[in-house]
């Protein structure tokens, strides 16, 4: 059952404890308050300012899992204090593993690189989070986790997804998510996540489950990709694995390749934006 009143108590103990530079925001004008404010909370962790105020004046709705997980990473909470607010909420916390938890450090760093597209996966490369360059490239991140974020579930069952890449990269980055994800299946076969999505993907996609029985297995740890832009063009990019999927998070930054123009087209989808030039994940 939820405990509004503690609830209500954790949440704003929690953000007066941040400072606006804990998050990647300018320090703007004098606070009357200490922390951040409620509006620049709500913000971070995509809900409206009015949800946010409700939960911690005790009056607001029963949060679901996704919106506990996006406030418990826009207040930066580890772990355990992740898991208390969970609880807090009435809700089972999700596993010790990293899972869809970011932790405080690693949000720290993320906040800082704006100036090339970066993402946050989990190991079986479901997208938790990117930035707004990332957003401007491939498109925003749907509303409620799961396969709609997935890059390896999208990538073999969504047209719209492959679109984006030239028809001449397609085999190559198809066989590289399947050769990935037998290395995450090789790590930890045996738990339900993996099994399910591997599961569901041979019954889903002809040319995965030709590709898995390959039994090709290898990490990626750097690639090259080509992105089709509605608006600037073709984009050549340089993925960094800048964290091991041992720690079953990994943070990918996106360079641009040198010898081409991505950087100057970088500069032009930081000031486009997205716009709606992608269609909404669903």
């Amino acid at each position: 059952m939820i405990d509004r009143a503690g609830l209500a108590d954790f949440l704003r103990r929690r953000r007066e404890l941040l400072r606006p530079a804990d998050v990647g925001l300018p320090p703007g004008a004098r606070r009357r308050t200490p922390g951040l404010r409620r509006e620049e909370v709500a913000a971070l962790a995509g809900v409206s300012a009015d949800y946010y105020t409700r939960l911690e004046q005790a009056r607001g709705p029963h949060p679901s899992a996704s919106v506990v997980a996006a406030v418990a990473r826009a207040l930066r909470c580890e772990v355990d204090e992740r898991d208390h607010l969970f609880h807090l909420a009435g809700l089972t916390p999700p596993p010790r593993r990293a899972g869809r938890h970011i932790p405080p450090g690693l949000m720290r760093l993320v906040d800082h690189l704006t100036e090339v597209p970066v993402l946050v996966l989990s190991d079986l490369t479901e997208v938790l989070w990117q930035n707004r360059l990332a957003d401007a490239l491939s498109g925003p991140l749907a509303p409620e986790p799961g396969r709609a974020n997935n890059g390896a579930w999208r990538w073999f069952t969504d047209p719209a997804l492959r679109e984006m890449c030239p028809p001449e990269d397609r085999a190559d980055l198809s066989a590289s998510h399947v050769r990935d994800l037998r290395a995450v299946w090789s790590r930890r076969g045996g738990d339900a996540d993996v099994t399910s999505l591997v599961t569901d993907l041979r019954a889903a996609s002809p040319e995965f489950a030709t590709l898995w029985e390959r039994h090709e297995v290898a990490e990626r740890r750097a690639d090259r990709k080509r992105f089709h832009h509605p608006e600037v063009g073709l984009v050549a990019v340089t993925c960094e694995v800048l964290l091991t999927p041992e720690s079953d998070l990994a943070l990918l930054v996106l360079f641009p390749t040198e010898g081409t123009d991505a950087r100057e087209k970088f500069d032009l989808l930081r000031v486009i934006g997205t716009q709606e030039m992608h269609p909404t994940r669903s």
